[in-house]
């Protein structure tokens, strides 16, 4: 029971549901709000002691479009127990028999959505790099490479043009073995297939240092003031000109805000987090030191706070 509007009552009213029916009636005049609502909760309980190995779920999973039969086939599946019928395994053999043309986009997608869930993506961004294999596979010209490096490609270029990028070494880190290297060659070998496709250039966005800066402060466990910090004096660094990557900015601006704070990191703890080695990030400090009053907040620290950190 719970109170909703009433439109014969005029106020709020507490009402029933009606479950058998489907019914949202109310308590006091007995009009029916809703009807035929849909059950959204589970169909079945599951005990401790029961076996995980059954799956109680009676339905599939929802329509793919990027598959042939939208991904409504159905699977005859293996019998339990040592013994079957022989109307059973003749059905099991006919159904090895059978070739389903998704088999490899059906893996391919198992594969992008572990890596997705190992790097914490939403369900656009896999959604996306779905949509770009399927693109590439329908081509038929990427047999014979290296389809671990193809994958984290298309994982990578979904990230970018969903605006929440990654770098390629946390891409590699989930990669299955692929490396920086081989995800870098798959990822051109991507974009001029999905140029010749579209007939024009592919756009995949600008890799900002302000992109990484919560996910490398999160890693690091720093607190909301120096996060805020960070991200204003990453933005102030951008407009200098500073011939450094985004990462190596994003890393080098974090050193200096948390030397500024008082839950200091060392350079090896920074170097962690970011993947940036730790002369990368010296170097991008030793570029951004002359312009460190410009690009620290002065709420976060002042002109004395700035003469005592150690000169690059």
């Amino acid at each position: 029971m719970g109170d909703v509007y009433c439109a014969d009552c005029k106020r709020m009213t507490e009402v029933v549901f009606d479950h058998a029916a489907g019914d949202t009636v109310c308590s006091e005049c007995g009009l029916v709000l809703e009807s035929h609502s849909i059950d959204e909760t589970s169909e079945w309980r599951t005990f401790a002691n029961e076996s995980g190995d059954n799956d109680p779920v009676r339905v599939g999973g929802p329509t793919n479009p990027l598959l042939t039969d939208g991904g409504l086939s159905t699977v005859i599946s293996k019998p339990n127990g040592t013994t079957s019928d022989f109307l059973t395994s003749s059905l099991g053999r006919w159904q090895n028999r059978g070739s389903n043309p998704d088999r490899s986009l059906i893996l391919a997608f198992k594969s992008i959505a572990t890596m997705s869930d190992r790097l914490g993506l939403v369900a656009t961004i896999k959604d996306r790099a779905n949509e770009i294999y399927k693109k590439v596979e329908d081509q038929k010209s990427s047999r014979g490479r290296n389809q671990d490096a193809i994958l984290a490609a298309c994982l990578y270029i979904a990230c970018r043009q969903e605006d929440k990028p990654r770098t390629v070494k946390e891409i590699c880190s989930v990669a299955n073995g692929a490396t920086k290297k081989e995800i870098g060659r798959a990822k051109e070998y991507i974009m001029k297939q999905l140029e010749l496709e579209n007939g024009q250039s592919v756009e995949i966005g600008t890799i900002h240092a302000g992109d990484f800066m919560r996910r490398f402060c999160s890693n690091l466990g720093m607190g909301n003031q120096t996060v805020k910090a960070a991200q204003e004096a990453v933005r102030k660094a951008e407009e200098f000109d500073i011939r450094r990557s985004p990462i190596s900015i994003a890393a080098a601006v974090i050193y200096i805000v948390t030397q500024l704070s008082d839950d200091k990191k060392p350079l090896k703890d920074v170097s962690l987090a970011t993947g940036v080695a730790e002369g990368t990030i010296r170097n991008s400090y030793k570029d951004l030191y002359p312009h460190l009053s410009k690009i620290i907040p002065n709420w976060y620290a002042q002109e004395d706070d700035l003469k005592n950190l150690c000169s690059p």
